[in-house]
């Protein structure tokens, strides 16, 4: 009995295409699924580009018309990794031809075009094909993620007080030029919607809780031009190596953000994000602490959770670290012995592999976003810039 398959398109073939194609790529290998993904055409602008991308990475067919892989009637999922101010358009004919949509985060560049997202996605739930949706909040599948979510579902931190988030990173120096993700009509903000969405849809996955206010907030550009493109972007996020023309343009987007927050629940909270924080590379960090334990993240050591257990006698209370990467861990199971590492791609694989179970209407290891739910982050991220903007405290019951 041949086994289920799922033909996959991915629009997009930079950063987040790659790291997507090796997801398909690795996810069957990796993981024992009921439906396995099948890479059947890579979408992007530049045709030559596609010609070695596409082998490389293993698509069987290359184009560079994305309303031809939506039109195509043998694929099954779109997946949207392009700048954010073309997710819309792309999401919602996705969804009107009968697909399962994923899409890379922030869910849009405006929380306008994410509503209209979300209601074509309500529509498509309901349609017979019902189709499904998901957003590349990749964090939420790296083990020590998981783990303490489902820690935080085990009633092991107890009420919670305290939530500090930091996504630190140096790469967007004076000397970086004027792509995408500095310019607001395009990216819809900067360390903001690149960074901060990550800190606030992890802190509200751990905690299983929605932000109630925004107290206050800052959005600094320090950096106000940057030299034009002259060709090409150059290599990764930075654009390093990147032909560039003589003139500059205004940045229109943050280079850091800085907020403070209130939760349904009571818990106060602290965000951070820039991409100025000069030594720092990819910090993206969080610390959860309630009344019978806390826990600690950072990226940068990825395998690990760092656990204070308040319920133990007090003599022997103190952090600890788990390696997580034993055979009860999550997503474990599909890697290597204990303590053998792994890194950023696997977040991705491991999302593939939900994403794959989700499709079959098997459950997830842990909750994948949605649009409804990555609407939720978006309705955040507007807030945040309101308070900014109007120097105020925003209550989340206002941005709707």
């Amino acid at each position: 009995m041949s086994k289920r398959t799922l033909n996959v398109a991915l629009i997009g073939s930079k950063f987040m295409g790659r790291t997507h194609s090796n997801a398909y790529l690795k996810a069957p290998m990796h993981f024992d699924l009921p439906v396995d993904p099948v890479m059947h055409t890579i979408a992007a602008r530049d045709k030559a580009d596609l010609e070695t991308f596409a082998p490389r990475w293993g698509w069987r067919n290359h184009t560079t018309r994305w309303k031809d892989v939506v039109a195509n009637d043998e694929i099954g999922l779109i997946d949207i990794g392009t700048p954010n101010h073309v997710h819309k358009d792309m999401a919602i004919a996705a969804l009107e031809a009968g697909k399962h949509v994923a899409c890379e985060k922030p869910l849009a560049n405006t929380l306008d075009s994410a509503r209209t997202m979300l209601k074509s996605a309500k529509k498509a739930e309901k349609s017979k094909a019902r189709n499904k949706t998901f957003v590349w909040y990749n964090y939420r599948r790296c083990p020590a993620v998981a783990l303490a979510y489902q820690m935080a579902r085990a009633g092991r931190l107890g009420k919670i007080y305290h939530v500090r988030c930091f996504y630190l990173q140096d790469w967007a120096g004076p000397d970086t030029p004027m792509l995408w993700r500095f310019q607001g009509n395009v990216a819809g903000s900067g360390a903001l919607g690149d960074l901060c969405a990550h800190s606030i849809d992890t802190a509200r996955f751990i905690t299983d809780d929605e932000i109630s206010e925004i107290n206050g907030a800052i959005l600094k550009t320090f950096i106000k031009e940057r030299v034009v493109l002259a060709g090409g972007a150059g290599g990764e996020i930075s654009g390093k190596g990147a032909e560039t023309a003589r003139k500059k343009a205004k940045s229109t987007v943050d280079d850091a953000v800085l907020f403070t927050a209130e939760f349904k629940g009571g818990a106060v909270a602290t965000f951070e994000a820039t991409r100025l924080s000069t030594g720092d590379k990819n910090g993206n960090r969080i610390e959860i602490h309630g009344d019978k334990g806390a826990i600690r993240f950072d990226f940068e050591r990825m395998c690990e959770l760092q656990w204070y257990d308040a319920t133990l006698p007090e003599a022997e209370q103190g952090w600890s670290t788990i390696n997580v990467s034993g055979p009860n861990h999550p997503y474990a199971q599909a890697w290597w012995p204990a303590a053998h590492a792994i890194g950023y791609e696997h977040s991705f694989i491991n999302q593939a592999a939900d994403i794959c179970l989700a499709v079959a209407k098997k459950k997830p290891v842990v909750p994948l976003p949605d649009f409804e739910d990555a609407y939720q982050t978006q309705r955040v991220l507007e807030a945040v810039t309101q308070s900014a903007k109007n120097r105020c405290p925003v209550k989340l019951s206002q941005v709707k």
